[in-house]
């Protein structure tokens, strides 16, 4: 018998012990990647549904609505208690106290004035047309992914911007009878200009955790996650508490809860479930950027877009008229455009990691 005949055998089970691991960190991979999306979209969706709810059982408080975005924040101790425990010593060395404070409050302010934006947004706009602007994140992230992270752009990633962006745009230049324009003195052009300048802030929150990841923190760890959270949140707390208490919003509370239509455990409830639902979302956006990218993170939050104003329509009763139908194709379009994307990076990967054929260009 040749000689190569008896190596071939050795090299193709070598191949094969050497593809097992890597097809295992794949799976596992692929496994978080699925819980965090699921977890995304679910906390985007529950968390838009329940501050529409607020508003519309006659809640009326800017600031407190502010902090159900990030006043949630103590409930991820729990989670951080459990890593620590399970959570591998990191090669990477420790950012020092000073730095890691310093983009944990800029974080913070950032997020505590997006939120008050979108705040302001949700309360101006339906739910439907509300969620549809909140997708021109996506246009915005990718600008700043190019510039700040060096995002590489194929033809199907442009594509797919473009009609993500495209098809949340064109509902603000129509004329919507389910909007409250009406009841709040032609404020809907408020708040369509908010939610825009709160989705660019929060994209380019998104680029900087990336960037704040790649450069600075580095450590490849569950526990950085949620300390980031933890951390980022608690300074939007404390900047969103600031604004309650200089606005004198705080003195209306209990009007406020007196006010509430279902009553004040509903009231509290209400507001419980929301800055839960927010905290479930916004861990996963993290998760998301460090585990593949912001723009992918982005993508993902956008997946949650045409979802809302689905459950809004049997919620809130909300108009879903021919604009915002043609808006949910182009953007269930635009998903498909990017998703296909990642596939053929995958095929490509894979390919090139046993060696067989030529990169695909897509």
């Amino acid at each position: 018998m040749d000689a190569n005949q008896l190596i071939q055998p050795l090299n193709n089970t070598s191949s094969s012990l050497q593809s097992t691991p890597s097809m295992t960190r794949d799976m596992q991979w692929l496994f978080k990647v699925s819980i965090y999306t699921f977890l995304l979209v679910a906390g985007l969706v529950a968390g838009t549904l329940l501050n529409r709810f607020y508003y519309d059982q006659g809640g009326n408080s800017m600031w407190l609505q502010t902090l159900t975005y990030c006043a949630g924040f103590p409930i991820l101790c729990i989670p951080l208690l459990l890593s620590n425990q399970s959570t591998s010593i990191s090669a990477a060395k420790p950012l020092p106290i000073a730095k890691l404070a310093v983009i944990y409050a800029v974080f913070g302010i950032m997020a505590a004035l997006a939120n008050l934006m979108y705040s302001y947004g949700l309360l101006y706009l339906s739910v439907s047309t509300y969620s549809l602007l909140s997708a021109t994140q996506l246009g915005f992230n990718a600008i700043f992914s190019y510039f700040i992270n060096s995002e590489k752009f194929t033809y199907l990633t442009f594509n797919s911007i473009v009609l993500l962006t495209f098809s949340a745009t064109i509902i603000g230049f129509q004329n919507d009878s389910d909007d409250y324009s009406e009841t709040f003195g032609g404020k809907y052009l408020l708040g369509f200009i908010l939610t825009l300048a709160a989705a660019a802030n929060c994209s380019l929150i998104l680029s900087l955790m990336q960037l704040s990841f790649d450069k600075f923190i580095k450590r490849r760890e569950l526990s950085v996650i949620l300390k980031l959270q933890i951390y980022t949140a608690g300074a939007s707390t404390a900047a969103a508490t600031v604004g309650l208490f200089a606005s004198g919003e705080w003195r209306d509370l209990k009007g406020d809860m007196d006010g509430f239509k279902k009553g004040r455990l509903s009231y509290v409830i209400t507001l419980v479930m929301t800055a839960i639902c927010w905290q479930v979302n916004v861990v996963s956006v993290v998760a998301l950027v460090y585990e593949v990218s912001s723009l992918f993170s982005n993508v993902i939050y956008s997946l949650g877009t045409p979802i809302v104003p689905l459950f809004a329509v049997f919620l809130f009763h909300d108009d879903m008229n021919g604009i915002k139908v043609m808006s949910l194709f182009m953007a269930l379009w635009g998903f498909s455009s990017y998703f296909y994307q990642h596939y053929l990076e995958y095929k490509l990967e894979k390919r090139e990691r046993i060696g067989v054929g030529e990169p695909m260009v897509a």
